[in-house]
């Protein structure tokens, strides 16, 4: 701990990665983990999405379910000190996997953070591209039980996060790598590492700079990591962060 809290006072362009572990505090649930959302229900496809009226039930029936615990989440310790680390100047980007907007609720700025994964405090329509709030999605979704369609273009409207098989979005991939190229420490932050290309931000990182992962569970990248740290977030982050 204290070798790593030396090694981030020293850094001024630090890059951050998030996964699913940094909201676990804040009761959002996990995916992959042993008792992780995936293990009870898998994601609909993009390509299903499409293609299949119940495929899009299964969606919006999955998203309604989870929205009370995403709208009663709030930012946890983690969340704050990163905050305090873009307070400082010393935020480069913060790249998150995440999808349910806390980073931005604790207080991180637009312009620092970067949502690879989308967002569910959005819908989204997937002809002509209008976003807007959801209220009024899931208001339809249910007491009609049919996906909601766009009042401009009668287009079919998700919740705007990255599903399976759906093209990530460029200009965030590239704000990201582009990112990843200039920070001189990169720090991955409750995540598997296993998901990619989102996972190749912090590997494109490690080719120069210090690699430092923290996390509950076993990573993609614990062989390459400079320093490799396992516990909770909300009580570990905080101290990795405190000072210069």
């Amino acid at each position: 701990m204290d070798e790593v809290r030396r090694l981030i006072a020293g850094r001024n362009r630090i890059l951050i990665f998030t996964g699913a572990g940094m909201s676990t505090g804040s009761g959002i649930p996990d995916f992959r983990g042993p008792q992780g959302v995936w293990k009870r229900r898998q994601p609909v496809q993009f390509e299903d999405f499409l293609e299949s009226e119940s495929a899009r039930l299964e969606h919006w029936a999955y998203k309604l379910e989870g929205r009370p615990e995403f709208l009663a989440a709030q930012p946890n310790a983690a969340h704050r000190a990163l905050v305090d680390l873009e307070h400082q100047g010393r935020l480069l980007l913060l790249v998150t996997q995440n999808i349910d907007g806390l980073h931005h609720l604790a207080g991180n700025s637009d312009e620092k953070v970067v949502e690879l994964h989308g967002t569910n405090r959005l819908v989204e329509c997937l002809s002509c591209g209008l976003r807007s709030q959801p209220e009024w999605a899931f208001e339809y979704f249910e007491k009609k039980r049919r996906c909601p369609m766009c009042a401009e273009c009668g287009g079919l409207v998700k919740t705007a996060t990255i599903s399976f098989g759906q093209a990530m979005p460029e200009a965030e991939l590239k704000r990201a790598f582009e990112a990843a190229a200039e920070c001189d420490l990169v720090l991955a932050l409750g995540s598997t590492l296993s998901v990619q290309p989102a996972a190749g931000v912090p590997l494109r990182a490690a080719r120069h700079a210090p690699y430092v992962i923290v996390n509950q569970g076993p990573t993609e990248h614990d062989r390459l990591a400079t320093h490799r740290l396992s516990g909770d977030l909300t009580r570990l982050l905080p101290e990795l962060l405190e000072g210069r």
